[in-house]
């Protein structure tokens, strides 16, 4: 193992690029598992007679699990080492997924989907693309996370359309065991090449010359260091005027749009599949958007970025439901314009993030902001619902969600007030690539 990783290292490539490609195929993978339960809904139905409400509990347990998972997850991966951390993750998840064909009762989906995937999961989850940018990468930090939010996008759009044509020919069971062989063919190479810090290799971090960038080695319980982290960012201003905005960033992607796009759609006559593809449409142009938007975080002020992402978001939500009378081209023109929002905050808000808070926690910090970016995007998957059921109609949860991305984007202004929204990035070494 050893010796694959030490001539990488020697190359003229740096080494955190090894990393982060690893890293993107894990999230792409751990994404796909994620996003499998979608496309099982109705094969459970008709062979074991759920309701839809029994399955969407199931999937709201892993929803909740993966979340609240992270910051304890940031931990352990600081107490344990990324390898063996990411390694067992991907093991447990290729389990639960391979044990879902000797499911008979609910409560083994609960089990299994739930709990086994949404932990398994969660630990490789949101906060991972900060996490690793700020352990190997001293330069071109926002565009490293752009590229890793983005790989959550890319293994949906992978893993839903070929899931869905494998269960169609060869069965659903047929299809969870070939996700998991997958998944487990993913470890090989993370155990192989994947390694813990730049130091275990005689390395600096990215674009760092002077080991001013290298992040201290932690220990300690993970539970206890993740709740000693939040504790300590809680008298930061900056830190709740950036999870506000997050918050907000949930509740107006997966909370609305994710959740009832489709149903909106089919209220105005467009059938699921149509909508699906709208939906899918809008994953595509999200890989685009925060890509680019990583690139740009390292070179504009962030704040400003984060108002004007939130400010347009906002617009094009109270654009939308005037959109369903302009026929399938003005969902069209919704879905590109949107999808390229859709996980642009996420470099901006990471880099504001470090800043407020520091380097050295900002794997953990990120996932418990990501908790409350959980924990909108639940809230108004809820009371967008309420609002169809009240008023008959989608438009005011639309309306009002565009206005509460008008107050994000104001608000991200007041983060750093005084001081530069973005520091400079170190010149990357000129040895590497």
């Amino acid at each position: 193992m050893i010796p694959i990783s030490s001539r990488l290292a020697a190359s003229r490539i740096h080494y955190a690029w090894v990393i982060i490609a690893l890293t993107f195929i894990v999230i792409v993978v751990t994404a796909g598992v994620r996003a499998t339960s979608g496309v099982l809904i109705v094969p459970f139905e008709n062979e074991f007679h759920w309701s839809r409400a029994t399955i969407s509990f199931a999937i709201g347990v892993n929803l909740l699990v993966y979340g609240l998972v992270g910051p304890f997850a940031a931990a352990a991966m600081d107490r344990f080492g990324v390898r063996r951390t990411m390694a067992l993750s991907l093991g447990v998840a290729a389990a639960g997924v391979a044990l879902s064909p000797l499911m008979y009762y609910p409560w083994q989906l609960v089990l299994l989907w739930g709990l086994v995937v949404g932990l398994s999961t969660g630990f490789v989850g949101a906060y991972l693309a900060a996490y690793i940018a700020a352990r190997w990468f001293h330069a071109r930090q926002g565009m490293v996370v752009g590229l890793l939010t983005a790989a959550n996008a890319a293994g949906q759009l992978i893993f839903l359309p070929t899931n869905a044509a494998l269960i169609a020919s060869v069965g659903w069971r047929a299809m969870v065991l070939i996700l998991a062989a997958i998944v487990l063919l993913v470890v090989l190479p993370l155990l192989l090449l994947m390694r813990d810090h730049p130091q275990d290799l005689g390395l600096f971090a990215y674009g760092d010359t002077t080991g001013h960038g290298i992040v201290p080695r932690h220990s300690g319980n993970p539970v206890t260091v993740a709740f000693r982290a939040v504790w300590g960012a809680m008298g930061i201003r900056d830190f709740w005027l950036i999870s506000g905005g997050y918050f907000v960033c949930g509740a107006s992607t997966m909370g609305l749009i994710g959740t009832h796009l489709i149903p909106a759609c089919v209220d105005h006559g467009l059938t699921e599949v149509t909508a699906a593809g709208l939906l899918a449409a809008t994953g595509v142009f999200a890989v685009i958007g925060g890509t680019a938007s990583g690139w740009l975080s390292d070179r504009f002020d962030n704040r400003y970025l984060l108002f004007w992402y939130y400010g347009l978001r906002g617009l094009s939500l109270m654009y939308l439901p005037f959109a369903f009378n302009l026929s399938f081209y003005g969902l069209s023109l919704f879905s590109i314009f949107y999808g390229l929002d859709w996980i642009a905050t996420a470099p901006p808000t990471v880099r504001l993030l470090s800043q407020a808070v520091g380097v050295e926690r900002i794997g953990i910090m990120v996932a418990w902001i990501t908790v409350i970016h959980q924990i909108g995007g639940a809230s108004v998957a809820y009371l967008a619902g309420v609002f169809r059921i009240g008023f008959g109609t989608y438009f005011e949860a639309f309306i009002l969600a565009g206005l509460l991305c008008i107050a994000a984007a104001l608000m991200v202004l007041f983060i750093g007030t005084g001081q530069r929204g973005v520091a400079e990035p170190a010149p990357a070494a000129k040895a590497y690539f």
